[in-house]
């Protein structure tokens, strides 16, 4: 039922209106979906390559509004020393990619596993989803693009990809490799597959994969059991995204939801925000081969929530770093040193890194872009930085820029710098030119970045800075963001200090507020104001004809 008019001192019963959840169920970069239904409650764990710590967990309650309650990898130093930025090295686009994570009922531990650098395959695991995680065991084989199933008796088993697609059983305590087997080989007439997720249902065992270079997505299907041999089927072919302008829906996860419904949450491509997740539900043949729900033959806009929405903490508002320690949004631009921040109410960077290079400096700390518009501010007191230091607001990726404070001379300035990049090999190919500089009094400012990020806008980014939180001037000209997809990642809001000339200068870093125009997603979604019929929700169709969203 779709309401129009707003009837003043009207009160609708929730019975009356039929809630729909909107795709994507999160305008954020949140790749290579796994998701779990583990005793009621739903969880997410994604890609984040080198960005520590790594593969980030979700939950939720209604598989449409998510929040960030840990990671699976404490931080990236186990996979070498490139993940930290020292001696002329660095991971860009290395680290974690495609991997698998899932709830052990048999042991009751959790447990996330991934090839890193197409060498290694690592292991953590943890009692509960908000950690501590600790690394298990790593193996010197590289099981890419996989994913887990765990067997009815305990037994885990890894499918992965190496031209063709293989399972991998492991002991019941995933320390060892029992046993491999070539379980698929790629017919002649597709190119390649990308990601594997392994499932059983009524017997039938299933990998989940996709074509990339003609965007089908397969289904292959044993009904003799994990070995195979496999049957090919087609999930989708060619089937369009929700929103205009991004691309179709690939490299998903199967998920029964706590009514019985089976959905599919995949990611499409929507640059330069990055890979985003939509949620469509799923049904069974009597043949046990799996179908989308799709309408007109392309993933919907809006389906029927899954169940009553259930709130969590919206993904805008301001962050005052109380507390000792981050919340489970931040990721670093590599592995940190540890010894160059703090956080106690308020966030202390000092400088780790003499370098011109922006992307050769450590400690840069890095939140995604929420939704199609958003505005991150911070406020930054300056007065011990050092001459040659760079401090500020970044827009990173393999093309960035930035607005903060450099000082030379012992004058420090508001700069605006551009063209910092990267070839596709991630080597730094320019460290950017001054776009815009102006003379600043006190020790403090107010530095802001708006990112147009929506398929339809501009795709660019405006600066400004404040001296008093109220006036803002823009400084410099809007910079178009790159919206190539070989970085894969999307861009990312981004605060660093870092110094040209000597270590020892510092920035104090009060607040990171940061706040969303067009649609979002969950985290605070939308609410229905019929006196309070309903609670601040990702509720689509019904709810979104009556109110603007609730950005926090």
């Amino acid at each position: 039922m779709k309401i129009s008019t707003l009837l003043t001192g009207v009160t609708i019963s929730l019975s009356t209106i039929a809630l729909a959840y909107t795709n994507p169920v999160l305008w954020n970069d949140l790749a290579d979906v796994d998701v779990r239904n583990v005793n009621g409650t739903y969880y997410y764990s994604a890609s984040t390559m080198h960005y520590s710590p790594g593969a980030p967990i979700l939950r939720s309650y209604d598989l449409f509004n998510w929040e960030f309650v840990g990671h699976s990898v404490p931080n990236l130093a186990d996979f070498g020393t490139k993940y930290n930025l020292q001696n002329g090295q660095r991971a860009y686009v290395n680290g974690i990619w495609a991997s698998w994570f899932d709830f052990n009922q048999h042991d009751g531990k959790w447990y996330w596993g991934g090839c890193i650098d197409f060498a290694r395959t690592f292991i953590y695991t943890a009692s509960k989803p908000e950690g501590p995680w600790t690394r298990l065991v790593d193996f010197s084989t590289c099981m890419y693009d996989s994913g887990l199933l765990i067997d009815d008796d305990g037994t885990p088993y890894v499918s992965y990809k190496s031209g063709n697609f293989y399972v991998a059983q492991l002991s019941k305590d995933f320390k060892t490799i029992v046993s491999t087997k070539l379980v698929y080989t790629l017919p002649s007439d597709i190119a390649s597959c990308e990601g594997t997720r392994p499932y059983k249902r009524d017997g039938k065992y299933y990998i989940f994969t996709d074509d990339p270079s003609t965007t089908i997505e397969y289904v292959l299907m044993s009904s003799n059991g994990v070995w195979g041999p496999y049957t090919k089927g087609t999930l989708t072919n060619g089937a369009r995204g929700p929103v205009t302008g991004v691309s179709n829906p690939v490299q998903g996860s199967l998920i029964k939801a706590n009514n019985g419904q089976w959905y599919y949450m995949c990611f499409t491509s929507a640059y330069p925000t990055g890979r985003i997740p939509v949620l469509a539900p799923l049904n069974w043949g009597s043949d046990g081969w799996p179908s989308i729900q799709l309408v007109n033959g392309n993933f919907g806009t809006t389906y029927p929530d899954p169940e009553t929405a259930h709130p969590v903490p919206a993904y805008t508002g301001t962050d005052s770093f109380s507390g000792t320690s981050l919340g489970n949004r931040w990721e670093w631009n590599h592995t940190p040193d540890t010894s160059r921040f703090t956080v106690n109410n308020s966030l202390t960077l000092r400088t780790a890194t003499v370098t011109v290079d922006f992307y050769s400096a450590r400690n840069t700390l890095t939140q995604r872009i929420p939704g199609q518009s958003a505005t991150a501010t911070i406020i930054m007191e300056f007065g011990s930085m050092l001459d040659g230091d760079r401090a500020g607001l970044a827009m990173v990726r393999d093309m960035s820029f930035w607005v903060g404070i450099s000082k030379d001379n012992g004058i420090p300035q508001v700069r605006v710098v551009s063209g910092i990049n990267m070839d596709t090999t991630w080597k730094t190919v320019s460290t950017g030119a001054t776009a815009a500089i102006a003379p600043i009094n006190g020790t403090t400012v107010w530095l802001r970045a708006k990112a147009n990020v929506a398929p339809s806008s501009d795709r660019t980014a405006q600066f400004s800075y404040s001296t008093d939180g109220t006036t803002f001037k823009n400084i410099g000209n809007t910079f178009a963001m790159n919206t190539d997809w070989r970085f894969f990642l999307g861009y990312r809001f981004g605060i660093f200090n870092y110094a040209t000339s000597v270590l020892g200068g510092s920035v104090k870093v009060r607040s990171y507020d940061v706040q969303a125009s067009g649609y979002v997603g969950g985290g605070g979604g939308t609410t229905l104001s019929l006196t309070d019929a309903v609670s601040p929700q990702n509720s689509g169709a019904a709810a979104s004809s009556l109110v603007s969203p609730l950005y926090g």
